[in-house]
């Protein structure tokens, strides 16, 4: 079924994209995440840093609608100018001291690097066709783009800026994600329903992997990968063998998955069936669905693992799940079709890019409301936070958590409802 239909997926999809392009034209970027991912929330916070005073970081938003990216002082949660990259950014991925964001720009077939200590960008690097989703190493020093239509994944030197050369993958890379010690990441075939493990060592491709594949994320001990097949079920693949276990039923459209940072639970967003089904790692067994809003297709969860943010599509609503009894809390208010949710590193507050809207709403996770909408641009789509920091005595600062926050999923377009009526079609 996956093969069967990549063809007549994607030529609806690229009918929807293209005037959407023109429309942003003659007007005047995310996961990844999945991603997005697959977004991982890790404290390396040491005795160093206790009592020393904490400097916010910034959100990063990308403008697909406005070829921009905005940044958000968390601080204040106001606004900053517009920073022009390529056309239509989605995914972004901020290195882990914090430096750099990368935007990819699906249109320019480019990636922009944003310097985030005076937030102006740098020349667009050169990648492949059609970059789907990015992933950066632990140690910062390489990002990793998955081009869907070359059917390749290009490494970004991140000292450099510079392009190394494609590493070819199966048919329609669509996610990645790399594994804590950095040394393999995983992408995602959607096209050929494989996944491909790649050395980070010598840059070369593994043998593929036979699961049906769409989103993935790997626990934080990095033994094993969780991956939604687009047939309702996740499939786990040890990677000490790269060899994939039973799969796992999940519901009805099971396209995006989290994993707690504790690693005991993988919620997976049910795109049909308008529910989460939390999966339980140590035994690969499923528990009752949750039910949240209308089309699930983003899950963020707090750095200590007590709640799981979900962003429902078409209810405007984001649903807090405790972790710890799998059940749902009131659902909260936000913008028109939210798309994307990031959280900040110690896990205060939640941001939520409403693709309707323009805007971006703030979320208090000690009460669980929202607070006003941010303006930002036009069809804000992908989101992440920079790792706060804390203040040396000599003035300077270091740095505290690493907040990966892009969870890579199907581009984004002017008509969303259009597009994930088609995808739901496709899974089903």
């Amino acid at each position: 079924m996956l093969a069967g239909t990549t063809t007549t997926r994607r030529s609806v999809l690229r009918s929807w994209v293209m005037p959407a392009v023109l429309i942003s034209l003659a007007a005047g970027l995310g996961s990844v995440v999945p991603a997005p991912q697959a977004a991982a929330h890790t404290s390396s916070v040491g005795s160093f840093f206790s009592g020393r005073p904490l400097r916010k970081g910034t959100a990063y938003v990308t403008n697909s609608g406005s070829d921009t990216v905005t940044p958000i002082r968390t601080a204040t949660n106001t606004a900053g100018p517009p920073i022009p990259v390529g056309s239509y950014p989605e995914a972004i991925a901020i290195t882990p001291d914090g430096k750099t964001a990368y935007v990819l720009n699906l249109l320019s077939d480019t990636v922009t690097p944003i310097r985030t200590a005076t937030n102006t960008a740098g020349p667009p690097i050169p990648v492949g066709s059609y970059p789907e989703a990015i992933a950066i190493t632990p140690d910062g020093k390489t990002a990793y783009v998955a081009n869907e239509d070359s059917g390749t994944v290009t490494p970004i030197a991140t000292a450099t800026n510079t392009a190394g050369p494609p590493i070819p993958v199966g048919n329609e890379p669509h996610a990645i994600a790399i594994t804590p010690d950095g040394k393999t990441a995983y992408v995602t075939n959607f096209g050929s329903g494989t996944v491909t493990p790649i050395r980070t060592a010598t840059n070369t491709a593994g043998p593929p992997i036979t699961v049906g594949s769409y989103n993935i994320a790997i626990t934080p001990d990095g033994k094993t990968v969780y991956v939604t097949s687009g047939s309702d079920t996740v499939i786990p693949i040890a990677t000490a063998t790269n060899t994939a276990g039973p799969p796992i039923q999940a519901g009805s459209g099971a396209l995006v998955l989290a994993i707690t940072p504790d690693g005991k639970t993988v919620y997976v967003a049910d795109l049909n069936s308008d529910t989460v089904t939390p999966i339980a790692t140590a035994t690969n067994t499923a528990g009752p669905p949750i039910t949240v809003g209308n089309d699930p297709q983003e899950i963020a969860i707090t750095s200590d693992s007590k709640t799981a943010y979900v962003a429902s599509f078409h209810s405007d609503t984001v649903t807090p799940i405790a972790t710890a009894t799998n059940t749902a809390g009131p659902p909260i208010t936000v913008g028109d079709r939210p798309e994307k949710v990031a959280i900040t590193p110690y896990g205060k507050t939640v941001y939520v890019a409403n693709y309707g809207s323009g805007t971006v709403t703030p979320i208090a996770t000690a009460t669980n409301t929202a607070g006003p909408p941010i303006t930002v641009g036009s069809s804000p789509y992908g989101i992440a936070i920079t790792p706060h920091q804390r203040l040396r005595c000599d003035g300077g600062v270091r740095g505290g958590v690493h907040h990966h926050g892009d969870r890579d999923r199907r581009p984004g377009t002017q008509d969303h409802q259009n597009r994930w009526a088609a995808i739901r079609r496709e899974v089903r």
